[in-house]
């Protein structure tokens, strides 16, 4: 295997925002090698690792820390809205924030095609990324996770506040849809009506229409989050 210690991009800045030095330099590096590098390093006829094997370990790694921390922390909450929340601080919309703000993209190792089409900042690699990090940085400590923990809740605590006022939690639309049953034969639908802004940072606009007529209309970063807030415009219409 090539020496990944070697390749260009200083990795002490990442470590100095992971708040840990890693004693396997290589470890780290393999996070941060996309497979699109390492397809051109094959044809250039180097022998280098992808961060995907980490990445698997890195999912589970950040699974058990955030239910740990949920069940510790959130005695009161029953488990089908643990699950909810643990689902929406470790999808890839959230680990793509917890990227940006360690400033992650800029230290991959991506194909030149790749990188020329904002690889960067793509929520997918960047997130799996994050999860790949999460896994070398659990071997590098001996499997203590405890130095992950110290890293990541900051994070995941912080989003957990946001998400528990916010849209994504509150489930609107299960609301309305009970509402709407109420009356036989009421048709409730929801449309996409307009998409904006790039790919890694859309707005999407939906509209909440009962028998095609709009009761109510959301945006969001995503459509289910448009969704929600449709619903939540249509419930405020009923009441």
């Amino acid at each position: 295997m090539a020496n990944l210690e070697n390749l260009p991009l200083e990795l002490s800045g990442l470590e100095e925002r992971l708040g840990y030095t890693f004693n396997n330099k290589d470890l780290l590096r393999t996070a941060t090698t996309h497979s699109s590098y390492v397809n051109e390093a094959k044809s250039r006829c180097e022998n280098v690792e992808c961060n995907e094997r980490l990445e698997f370990l890195g999912d589970s790694v950040l699974s058990i820390i955030v239910s740990r921390y949920l069940f510790s922390e959130y005695k009161d909450i029953q488990e089908g809205d643990l699950t909810k929340i643990r689902a929406s601080v470790v999808c890839e919309k959230a680990l793509a924030k917890y990227s940006r703000e360690i400033g992650l993209g800029k230290y991959l190792l991506l194909g030149k095609g790749e990188d020329h089409n904002n690889g960067r900042e793509r929520p997918s690699i960047i997130a799996d990324a994050f999860e790949a990090v999460l896994g070398a940085f659990y071997i590098d400590t001996g499997f203590n996770s405890d130095p992950i923990a110290k890293f990541l809740l900051p994070f995941v605590t912080k989003e957990i506040e946001f998400i528990r006022s916010s849209a994504s939690f509150v489930d609107y639309k299960t609301t309305l849809q009970q509402i709407v049953q109420q009356a036989y034969g009421e048709r409730l639908e929801y449309v996409l009506i307009a998409e904006r802004g790039p790919d890694h940072s859309k707005t999407f606009t939906v509209e909440a229409r009962l028998n095609s007529n709009v009761i109510g209309c959301g945006e969001g970063g995503s459509k289910r989050e448009a969704e929600q807030m449709a619903a939540k415009k249509a419930l405020e219409t009923f009441k």
